[in-house]
């Protein structure tokens, strides 16, 4: 039933467009379709990823689906940087990371098996890897709080940050590829869509979710000033929210099967990703637009983002997941978010 409804919420996304050419409607709306538009389009991304990696294996699957399931949020960040809206890129990519770490992973405790196996190891890793972001986006952060955190300064001292979490992530991720090196190539399950169908699934999927988050971009500020909100407790609670849809929905059912391990994985590892991968390429690219974004996050998000961290390490250091500490997790987001609401735009 839950599958047949992602599929047929699919035609959100064209329904969307076609009410933004033919009713205009307003920003609101536009903003409230595009919202509820991405949360199919990011889950059949990580659909088509999943079954790409039938094909290619363990290895490149995972960097398929390390790619291509934050696609969302380096959309929606690109679109915002060309808006010259800051503050909305930077929530949107702190929101993810503290999302990931707190309520996904939260949540995949309260619905998976309690005491159950984790792989300690890696989940230590990939939090240790956003506690190394933690400490790299420290110099632009100090220097955006002595004056304009856009300034030239502040942009010169993200770029060397930015290249550092980009080393780590390559890193990483050339040495997993190479331990999964020998498992390459298996066999697809039954019911695997081919490579072919998977790539040309994931190339729609992805083209439309451009299309939809610039929608999305465009809408905000009026929705913002409709609801009251700041634009950055929306970028970094709903808009993060959203773009995460794959991996929130996707560790939630793994779960609730039982495989704490991957559910753990993808809840953590997407994290990092977002923190390592995401936000330096998001600000590379943004040297060749006209107004380049600077990595002068706010202090109530990086320590959002460390807090999270060190929460979440201490909580996986037994190898054991507790339905408990899902429960203070997921009231820890609780926390966060009203933190969030508190802090109001910079």
């Amino acid at each position: 039933m839950g599958l047949r409804l992602l599929w047929a919420s699919l035609a959100l996304a064209p329904a969307t467009v076609a009410v933004e050419l033919l009713v205009h409607p307003g920003d609101v709306t536009i903003f409230v379709l595009a919202a509820l538009s991405l949360i199919p389009l990011a889950w059949l991304i990580g659909e088509s990823t999943e079954h790409a990696a039938e094909h290619t294996g363990p290895g490149i699957g995972g960097f398929l689906n390390a790619s291509f399931g934050n696609a969302p949020e380096l959309i929606i960040a690109l679109f915002a940087v060309g808006d010259n809206l800051p503050q909305v890129v930077r929530g949107s990519l702190s929101g993810s990371v503290v999302s990931n770490l707190l309520l996904v992973y939260g949540i995949t405790q309260l619905a998976g098996p309690d005491g159950e196996r984790i792989d300690r190891r890696s989940l230590l890793a990939q939090v240790g890897l956003v506690a190394v972001a933690v400490l790299a986006l420290l110099p632009p952060v100090v220097l955006g709080y002595q004056g304009d955190p856009e300034r030239h300064v502040v942009r010169v001292a993200s770029i060397p940050a930015s290249a550092v979490l980009l080393v780590v992530y390559l890193a990483v991720v050339a040495r997993n590829l190479r331990r999964h090196h020998e498992a390459e190539r298996e066999d697809p399950a039954a019911g695997a869509w081919s490579l072919p169908s998977s790539l040309a699934v994931l190339g729609a999927a992805t083209a439309a979710t451009a299309y939809i988050s610039e929608l999305l971009v465009h809408s905000l500020d009026a929705f913002a000033q409709a609801v009251g909100l700041s634009e950055f407790f929306i970028a970094a609670v709903i808009v993060a929210i959203v773009g995460n849809a794959a991996e929130h929905g996707g560790a939630v059912v793994i779960a609730r099967a039982g495989n704490m391990p991957l559910a753990s994985e993808i809840a953590i590892s997407s994290s990092a990703q977002v923190a390592l991968l995401v936000a330096p390429i998001v600000m590379l690219l943004s040297l060749l637009f006209a107004h380049p974004l600077t990595l002068a996050f706010r202090w109530v998000e990086l320590g959002a983002m460390g807090g999270a961290a060190l929460v979440v390490g201490a909580m996986v250091a037994d190898g054991r997941s507790r339905r408990w500490e899902g429960a203070v997790l997921a009231a820890a987001y609780v926390g966060v978010a009203a933190g969030f609401l508190a802090a109001g735009n910079r």
